[in-house]
């Protein structure tokens, strides 16, 4: 089977992307989300697309998924009621929590905590312990939890966690509780956190194993309908941006609730560097919301926390940062400031913004740019038709409210603000992490992301600019051509004098094994998997770790005396780390926390076909000119159409370039080249 299929499920739209193996040739679809039921809006889009190539279903291998049906079963309180299980005298691990306020000063003052994902009602308490070395101080009362189980499943809990103090160290208690409870409760889910995350702090392991128990039902209810209507194999992309079978998806879908943002900077990784840059800032925007990330070396950056709406859970993931910032979002003057606002509420899929001409009336991003004729009259392959009248009618209340002078200055101010919106993302994943922008290029993709690229080029100072190929679904590339990846971690708290390479080294090749084992069991031959290794260290006392990477290269080394090669390497690592983040070191002794070790398969092949040359001259590739409206002034600007440049053409600003999926704003004083590989190079002009 030559096709590899890429589907991302986003807030707006649902964007497939197939792939033939054979030539790297792409057929792209692009179709409202159905958010009742994801499947129906992933269904038609392959529909579309199979139909675009002139193949069926049956010529599709596999299918690689980014979907947020997890991230939005957390975010609209849509999720399974949870039964916790925890040892004795921990029955408010939820409750008390961390002691963390988001917000400025005061802001505890009017912060509404959000309720525990479990509530305390449905927590139960084994009688059990097992000390912080493994050994057993309190034998689990069997009989006792039974009864207690009986009790959960007549209040009716549809899922089970159990998360008992120390099992990080020895899970044998959970197991058993877990047996107990497949017994009592069969059919009803269980996650065991010896299982979901095997390290310590009992608060974060108790509200992951809870979180991954609340979206479990739900996410296992879509897998099996999607399996069952593909029938083919089905792939979920992780957060960390890995790929997981659905099966092991459908067990810990707490990995991937970061899965939709995920398969974006993956595909922007790929694309940036088919252009030669591998520093990047990636810039999603979509309908809904914007994702951003830092790719240093061509390798994201990934967190050890997965954060969504006011959950915090401790998972591997992508570190991307949300704004309610997209085309959808909606403009609004509150009456108290008369200060303009613009999200995070969004006009979604359903009715969307006013120009879609389906029922929408308030003022949306993407009704700005219409005014401010940004937009051509169609989007999504003439899917979509836009009402300029509608948008102008709603972008005018806007003016109305502020008494501004002009509807296209209301609008101005709309797209101002929304970028600015994400100019702040940005300084957070790079200037807040001690990263400069203007040292690396921006991404742009998504299907509003180019329209407001070259602005955030002039706010970021990062350049080039980057359009890759078909933006609008770079999300589906970015599942598609993704590698299947599984994990292995240990807690194992040592300061460095008590540890030696030897020890350590055992404890990499032990995980290792485990999570090549994982990937071996999906088809991919040990040769092919690339193993990399990562460890969780701070100074002694400290009451916070760093990641820093570990080379088993390093290892090899025979230590002459005292601490070994590897581990001086490690010192220097979380050294040179800490002094980047905090600008300071400590005298204290380095202590390891947590080792982790990840199993990657191969990359899949996918041929790129280089655009034919042609000169700076792309003239050939114009299909009208237009009025827009920029820096308060109307000018005249050149209407391309992508997908007839050729390698070497410039577009110069004000332009605008269409395609199906997308399209680019190129601001005055800006030009756009075209590079071989199909992506836009947005530069300032120099001396204008």
């Amino acid at each position: 089977m030559r096709y590899r299929l890429g589907v991302d499920v986003g807030g707006t739209f649902t964007d497939i992307l197939l792939i033939d193996s054979d030539s790297g040739t792409s057929y792209r679809a692009k179709t409202p989300s159905t958010p009742h039921d994801q499947s129906v809006g992933v269904l038609t889009g392959i529909e579309k697309a199979c139909a675009a190539a002139a193949t069926s279903l049956a010529e599709v291998g596999q299918v690689l998924h980014g979907t947020t049906v997890a991230t939005n079963a957390i975010l609209e309180g849509k999720g399974a009621k949870v039964g916790l299980v925890t040892t004795a005298g921990f029955r408010q691990v939820l409750q008390i929590a961390r002691s963390f306020v988001p917000g400025g000063l005061a802001g505890w003052i009017i912060w509404p905590k959000p309720e525990p994902l479990a509530a305390l009602e449905h927590t139960v308490e084994a009688i059990e312990r097992i000390g912080a070395d493994g050994e057993v101080i309190t034998p689990l009362d069997e009989d006792d939890i039974r009864a207690k189980l009986r009790r959960l499943k007549a209040d009716g809990v549809q899922a089970i966690a159990v998360s008992l103090i120390n099992s990080y160290v020895d899970g044998r208690h959970e197991a058993r509780i877990a047996a107990i409870a497949a017994e009592e409760l069969p059919g009803v889910p269980i996650s065991v956190s010896s299982r979901v995350l095997p390290e310590l702090r009992e608060y974060e392991r108790t509200i992951t194993t809870v979180a991954n128990g609340y979206v479990q039902p739900q996410v296992a209810r879509y897998i099996e309908n999607l399996t069952g209507k593909l029938d083919r194999k089905l792939y979920i992309l992780r957060s960390d941006g890995g790929l997981s079978s659905a099966t092991a998806a459908a067990d810990n879908p707490v990995s991937m609730l970061l899965s939709g943002p995920a398969g974006g900077v993956s595909g922007a990784v790929w694309a940036a560097t088919q252009a030669g840059y591998t520093d990047l800032l990636t810039f999603d925007m979509g309908g809904t919301s914007t994702d951003v990330a830092l790719v240093q070396n061509g390798v994201p950056r990934v967190g050890r926390e997965t954060r969504v709406g006011d959950l915090t859970v401790r998972s591997a993931s992508v570190d991307v940062r949300t704004v309610g910032a997209g085309g959808g979002s909606i403009a609004h003057v509150p009456a108290l400031t008369r200060a303009l606002r613009v999200g995070p509420q969004s006009a979604g899929a359903d009715p969307g913004p006013a120009a879609y001409g389906r029922g929408g009336t308030e003022p949306t991003v993407t009704d700005a740019n219409v005014v401010l004729g940004n937009l051509p009259t169609e989007l999504a392959g003439g899917e979509i038709s836009l009402d300029r009248e509608a948008a102008r009618a709603a972008v005018q209340t806007v003016a109305d409210a502020m008494g501004l002078p002009s509807v296209e200055a209301a609008a101005a101010g709309i797209v101002d603000i929304v970028n600015e919106n994400m100019f702040g993302a940005l300084r957070l994943v790079s200037v807040q992490q001690g990263y400069d922008p203007r040292e690396f290029a921006l991404v742009a993709f998504g299907g509003a992301g180019p329209l407001h690229a070259n602005a955030l080029g002039r706010l970021t100072g990062a350049w080039p600019v980057i359009i890759p190929p078909s933006p609008g679904v770079l999300c589906a590339y970015g599942d598609a051509t993704t590698s299947l990846r599984d994990e292995a971690a240990r807690t194992y708290i040592r300061r460095f004098s008590e540890l030696t390479d030897d020890e350590l080294r055992g404890i990499f090749t032990e995980l290792a094994e485990t999570a090549a084992s994982t990937v071996e069991a999906e088809g991919v031959a040990r040769s092919d998997q690339t193993v990399t290794y990562q460890v969780d260290i701070r100074y002694h006392g400290q009451g916070f770790e760093i990641t820093v990477p570990a080379s088993l290269d390093d290892f090899d080394d025979p230590a002459s005396e005292g601490q070994g090669a590897g581990l001086k390497a490690l010192g220097a690592a979380f050294d040179a780390e800490h002094e980047r983040l905090f600008s300071f070191l400590l005298s204290n002794e380095h202590e390891l926390v947590s080792i982790r070790a990840s199993v990657s398969g191969p990359r899949p092949h996918v041929a790129v076909t280089p655009l034919s040359e042609g000169s700076a001259d792309a003239s050939a590739a114009i299909r009208t000119t237009t009025t827009v409206h920029v820096d308060g002034a109307a000018a005249e600007a050149t209407v391309y159409d992508r997908a007839k440049l050729l390698a070497g053409n410039v577009v110069t600003g004000p332009a605008i370039v269409t395609e199906m999926d997308s399209t680019t704003l190129v601001l005055p004083g800006h030009a756009a080249t075209v590079h071989p590989s199909g992506s836009l190079l947005i530069r300032p002009v120099e001396g204008v």
